[in-house]
């Protein structure tokens, strides 16, 4: 099992790797071109109808569904690699697009195909004294770069959403999909051009070169937003490298707290399937607190259903003493981010304590109480400073699908422009539109 420094590591050298095959000024004049591409192609793309637009969605879901085989072979070819790399079981499972993750993807194309249009809304208009008429309109951003790892899915996710609200897309994916990416971007370009979509409207980077991040996230005159989608590692790069805005979380580090008026069963469903059903992904809980006075009735048996399907558990005192031989909690597991089958787990003494806790070492992604008392319930969702939370339900809700937003690019823990599920409406902005009959300022 690799260690959470190994996985940083990893997240870091795939996406800033340098293969040596390109100058610096070659990889500039590169991604510099793309950028003058996909300017390009944005005023090309809002001027795009929404009818034509969905049509063109719903031949990119056709397209994905004819060339699954092609598609699964590419993925397969990044799998192997990723074994022969000593990848986590968690990272593979990030990385592996089985035939029910494919039918997702097109599934999810013609999900947003369906969803309304945000583009040209009327936000407000009101009408002033002197009689000008003012409207605020959601526009597109113009031009989004999307930076990922592992989960070539984001591919065909974030370009459906950025086409559907007339945003141009530069995307770049990890080394380890590399083959897996490019399979997807080429079918989603393929069937777009056949239906009259503007070729540079999605365009994938080419080259691992790391000097290609730099220059994409700094390259300000053609890329109005950056969002990347990964490790803290990543993340944080990208952040202190970019001139470009960044919409971002750093971590996912998403809490359930069980709390002493708590339906103990519904809270080890809940437990359960928010560690266990996909442990690699952002939305996975990291850490479970338990009020004291369930603990001993609670602890022990969750344990056993969590150490039964492979859970590493770490815990303080109290629940070292409830469930003998667990690992001893650090300081740091309190505010790690495992993406693996690892859970921190304290006992704390009241409601006020875990909100303390969740607020201090959290990432204000996403958290979760368990209970039947309403003023708990009221308590933990005003106070609690995360952008999704829960009432007796998964974390593993937090998703643009889940949200009924047919998928998203990623989850913001950013509080500016986007927070949460970034999905069609946080892709746009506005303008103000003024209509006058010959009104001048005195």
């Amino acid at each position: 099992m690799q260690s959470s420094t190994g996985i940083i590591w990893y997240c870091l050298n795939e996406f800033f790797w340098n293969t040596g095959k390109h100058s610096s000024v070659s990889i500039q004049q590169e991604i510099h071109e793309l950028g003058r591409r996909a300017r390009a192609a944005a005023h090309v793309l809002s001027r795009l109808e929404t009818k034509e637009k969905n049509r063109i969605l719903s031949a990119m879901a056709d397209a994905i569904d004819a060339r699954r085989a092609s598609i699964q072979d590419a993925n397969h070819l990044d799998l192997a690699a990723g074994r022969a790399a000593g990848l986590t079981p968690a990272l593979l499972d990030r990385l592996e697009l089985t035939g029910a993750r494919v039918q997702a993807m097109s599934d999810g194309l013609r999900v947003i195909v369906e969803l309304p249009d945000p583009v040209g809304e009327v936000l407000r208009q009101w009408t002033r004294p002197i009689g000008i008429a003012i409207e605020k309109i959601r526009v597109p951003i113009g031009v989004i770069g999307i930076i990922y790892e592992s989960r070539p899915n984001v591919t065909a996710d974030g370009a459906a959403l950025c086409f559907k609200t007339s945003n141009a897309v530069i995307l770049r994916g990890g080394k380890e999909a590399v083959h897996s990416n490019r399979a997807i971007a080429d079918t989603l370009r393929d069937a777009g051009r056949e239906a009259g979509c503007p070729e540079d409207a999605i365009q994938l980077v080419q080259s691992t070169d790391r000097e290609g991040v730099r220059h994409l996230v700094q390259m300000t005159e053609f890329v109005d937003i950056i969002i990347p989608r990964g490790g803290e590692g990543l993340i944080r790069a990208v952040a202190e490298q970019a001139h470009v805005p960044v919409i971002k979380h750093y971590k996912g580090v998403c809490h359930t707290y069980v709390d002493a008026d708590a339906d103990l069963e519904m809270a080890m469903s809940i437990c359960e399937n928010a560690k266990v059903q996909r442990p690699g992904v952002c939305n996975a809980m990291e850490t479970m607190l338990v009020h004291t006075a369930v603990a001993p009735a609670f602890l022990p048996e969750m344990a056993g259903r969590l150490q039964s399907q492979g859970v590493e558990l770490r815990g303080d005192a109290e629940a070292r003493r409830l469930v003998p031989g667990i690992k001893e909690a650090t300081d740091a597991d309190w505010e790690e981010e495992y993406l693996d089958l690892i859970l921190a787990v304290r006992i704390v003494p009241d409601l006020d304590a875990a909100i303390d806790h969740i607020n201090t070492f959290g990432s204000h992604h996403s958290d979760a109480i368990v209970t039947e008392s309403a003023g708990a319930q009221a308590a933990f969702t005003q106070r609690i400073d995360s952008a999704a939370v829960y009432v007796n339900a998964s974390t593993r809700f937090t998703d643009g699908a889940e949200f009924g937003m047919g998928a998203e690019i990623g989850i913001s823990t950013d509080k500016l422009h986007a927070r949460g599920p970034v999905g069609l409406e946080e892709l746009t902005t506005y303008k103000y539109v003024i209509l006058g009959n010959g009104q001048i300022k005195e």
